[in-house]
């Protein structure tokens, strides 16, 4: 049976190392869950397997400067030595998501869909490409027309002309179809803290935000919402405070 059911949890200003940490914790149950359900070691006097149902989470938050690397990404991406992190009061972290190195920080969104597909559709192609719409659409409530670059993931402002520049980063863990990790939605971070990776592996492309397209500060909280209800409606789900 799927469920459609997702709770929204908001984590606020919060360490890189302890949220990837919840994230494991909801990643890791849900995933034993689902196994259990298979094995039918759930299945008790008046219960069927198919009455148990697994979990959706999703989980908004930002964070203290962090650089994080991907499985498919490359040390020397980072421009920083420990020195340099210190100077910048960044931490940095080799992580088990797919993509190559990006930047988090203060003003950004960061969402973390912790969804067991199967409740929604098994394609994980069709999981980011739907997750960039998201932003997408967002971006078109405040009047900035952005889309995809054909042969990378995100979300990207004149990505058809040598303007190219990057508002949202992406990049995903899924087992058993299950997801943890995520999408990073520039909004007010400080743009700077860029300049000292090679934003997920691509060199010769800028890195922009909603602030620098816009000329002024955004309600962060109000692009939360406005990128949660269109995560909703484009996955059809049903939301749980």
């Amino acid at each position: 049976m799927m469920n459609k059911q997702v709770e929204v949890q908001d984590w606020g200003l919060i360490d890189y190392k302890e949220a990837w940490a919840k994230q494991e914790s909801l990643f890791n149950a849900t995933i034993a869950l689902k196994m259990a359900i298979r094995n039918r070691e759930l299945a008790i006097a008046g219960d069927t397997s198919d009455e148990i149902i697994t979990p959706n989470y999703l989980v908004f938050c930002e964070h203290p400067h962090v650089y994080t690397l991907g499985n498919s990404g490359k040390p020397e991406h980072l421009l920083l030595d420990e020195k340099g992190l210190e100077e910048k009061e960044a931490t940095y972290y080799h992580i088990n998501r797919g993509g190559d190195i990006t930047y988090h920080g203060p003003g950004q969104i960061v969402g973390y869909p912790i969804l067991d597909l199967d409740n929604f559709f098994t394609d994980i192609h069709l999981y980011l490409r739907t997750l960039e719409e998201a932003v997408i659409f967002t971006l078109a409530d405040y009047g900035i027309n952005a889309g995809r670059y054909l042969g990378y993931t995100g979300v990207w402002i004149d990505a058809d002309n040598a303007r190219a520049r990057k508002i949202s980063a992406m990049g995903v863990r899924c087992s058993r179809w299950v997801t943890m990790h995520g999408l990073a939605f520039n909004v007010n971070n400080d743009l700077s803290y860029f300049k000292n990776i090679i934003p997920c592996g691509i060199d010769d492309k800028a890195v922009t935000s909603m602030q620098y397209e816009l000329g002024r500060e955004i309600d962060i909280k109000e692009v939360q919402q406005t990128l949660q209800h269109h995560i909703a409606a484009l996955f059809n789900m049903q939301i749980i405070p």
